[in-house]
């Protein structure tokens, strides 16, 4: 089985989307029977070769004012197109629903393959960030709905993400494929907890919460603070560990230092700054900074005693699932994503989305340690699995879906007008590709005799005749599709207009000049891309010029 896997952010971006994708390739890679290859977006200066599996970086520009440092990729980049089209992939796997996707559905009508979308996050909440104005959401959510329904099979890492994926406006089926944890089951070694935590205050006796992940306040973060002030006031001492960084980092300091909390804080540099002064308060929040290190993250899940996250974002909560490899038990809001598979009491503890009801809990689990550790032996048992087990049940539904395929079942999609270019450009790449294996023919052939080669002079000559007219023919055909969409999404367009003029009305007053400006220059960009497609089909028709010549050249001089 060969895999192709296709995503937005892959090493050097650090995400749990990423990890995910290098996790799927490792462990596939190394499967008897498995290969596979990733495509992602090219980030400068970055090697590639240094992975077990292959890697298709195709271009991308940079987009750090919309996406925080991601760069957006070009999916039609014929380079990277030929070589997914080469490798003959089985199953085509999106991981992220943009040019990802895009992308695999060029592929796949080159190669016939199916394509599999996971849907990992809860997208209309980055969008809502992201993009200013309801009216631009709006449109940004439809077209992501539109790319994941075009997809043959949708899987979601929990119940959640498959609900928040149905309530932006997607009808079809979703199949629930839970992600896994790379770290093994188990403590880690107390020799290395003891080296990890030594420049931090954390006395031994006293409990020690521990959040993991990006310092957001959609999170939950300020909800914890707010509890442990509460649980501050009752008397009860302990440490708050919060090991990450991100955009509320700053303002989660100030709020802890505002309620009269110590507060510990590690710099880049690794230098711990002491804030605030001393109080009566008990407790003391520590802000440990990024750790990338994962047998670090480990020692940290190992030294906690409760593990917090109020988070109703997260569509799969993998962290919770790597504190219960430790035997660290999660607090939860009872009803979100995270929360799923955790039962009240045995495995984790569930909350209301309140901090007086994670105070109440709070207050009750710091003088009964042995609840907590029963808890965390149970989640280790419940919760845990491994990347291992994860991948060989998506592969066990590659096959499925690949049958599936052979049988038919995904012949009924609906097509929309971008599947009409998208089919354009999967034609120009097979057509590419074709030529070269005639080329290849060619070659082989002049190892024959005189007449051999004669023979396969013609017989390649009338190759390339139906190559080009197949391309003109398909110029033709998609050319008539692309208008037939292009009218019909002008009468979408049309009538969405008439129905949103008030709301484009209040979305103006959102847009600034530096909004116009960025506009323009992903209008040049994409313009840009065009043209290098328009050079890249005309330097294609050129080599056949070039190539119908040679071949004339050799048949006159076999004739004479």
């Amino acid at each position: 089985m060969k895999a192709a896997l296709f995503n937005e952010s892959f090493p050097p971006v650090i995400d749990g989307v990423s990890n995910v994708v290098l996790n799927y390739a490792d462990i596939l890679s190394r499967t008897p029977g498995t290969e596979a290859v990733v495509a992602t977006p090219r980030y400068p200066d970055t090697d590639y070769g240094k992975y077990p599996f292959g890697v298709v970086p195709y271009r991308s520009m940079a987009a750090s004012e919309l996406t925080g440092g991601y760069r957006t990729g070009n999916p039609f980049d014929m380079e990277a197109l030929t070589q997914l089209v080469s490798f003959k992939p089985d199953i085509l796997h999106a991981h992220s629903p943009a040019t990802a996707v895009l992308m695999a559905r060029i592929v796949r009508q080159a190669a016939d393959a199916p394509l599999v979308y996971t849907y990992h996050t809860k997208y209309d909440i980055d969008i809502a960030r992201t993009v200013k104005g309801e009216l631009l959401q709006k449109e940004a959510i439809r077209a992501l709905v539109e790319n994941v329904s075009a997809c043959d099979e949708v899987w979601a890492v929990s119940r959640g993400a498959g609900d928040n994926l149905r309530s932006l406006g997607y009808e079809g089926n979703v199949r629930v494929m839970a992600n896994g944890v790379d770290f093994p089951k188990g403590e880690a070694d107390p020799e290395l907890v003891r080296e990890v935590t030594k420049d931090f205050d954390l006395p031994e006796g006293v409990f020690v919460f521990l959040f993991v992940g990006r310092l957001v306040n959609y999170k939950g973060l300020p909800l914890i603070l707010d509890a442990l002030r509460l649980l501050s006031d009752d008397g009860e001492d302990f440490r708050m560990v919060f090991v990450g960084n991100g955009d509320d980092a700053a303002s989660l300091k100030e709020t802890a230092l505002s309620y009269g909390f110590r507060v510990d804080a590690k710099r880049p540099d690794g230098v711990i700054e002491h804030l605030g002064t001393a109080s009566s308060r008990s407790g003391k929040i520590i802000f440990a900074g990024a750790e990338r290190d994962r047998t670090k993250l480990r020692a940290w899940n190992t030294r906690a005693d409760l593990f917090l996250f109020p988070s109703t974002f997260d569509t799969n909560g993998l962290v919770v699932r790597e504190a219960a490899a430790c035997a660290l038990p999660s607090v939860l809001v009872r009803g979100s994503c995270a929360a799923e598979g955790v039962a009240d009491g045995r495995n984790g503890y569930l909350i209301a989305e309140n901090a007086e009801s994670m105070h109440q809990l709070l207050r009750e689990l710091v003088s009964d340690r042995e609840a907590v550790h029963k808890a965390g032996q149970h989640a280790m048992g419940e919760l845990y699995m491994s990347w291992e087990t994860c991948v060989a049940n998506a592969r066990d539904r590659y096959e499925a879906v690949i049958e599936l395929k052979k049988s038919g079942a995904f012949a009924g999609h609906k097509k929309v007008a971008a599947d009409y270019f998208l089919g354009f450009t999967s034609d120009l790449t097979k057509q590419y590709l074709n030529v070269i294996d005639r080329s290849r023919t060619f070659v082989d052939g002049m190892q024959g005799n005189a007449h051999e080669i004669a023979q396969g002079t013609r017989n390649l000559t009338r190759g390339v005749q139906e190559t080009a007219q197949g391309i003109a023919r398909g110029v033709q055909e998609s050319t008539q599709e692309i208008a037939r969409g292009v009218q019909e999404t002008a009468q979408n367009l049309a009538k969405g207009v008439q129905e949103t003029a008030q709301g484009i009305a209040r979305d103006m007053q959102d847009i600034a000049v530096g909004e116009a400006e960025r506009r323009i220059r992903e209008s040049q960009e994409f313009h840009r891309n065009l043209l290098d497609m328009h050079e890249s089909r005309a330097q294609a028709e050129e080599n056949v010029r070039e190539f119908r010549q040679m071949l004339e050249r050799l048949k006159n001089l076999l004739i004479s």
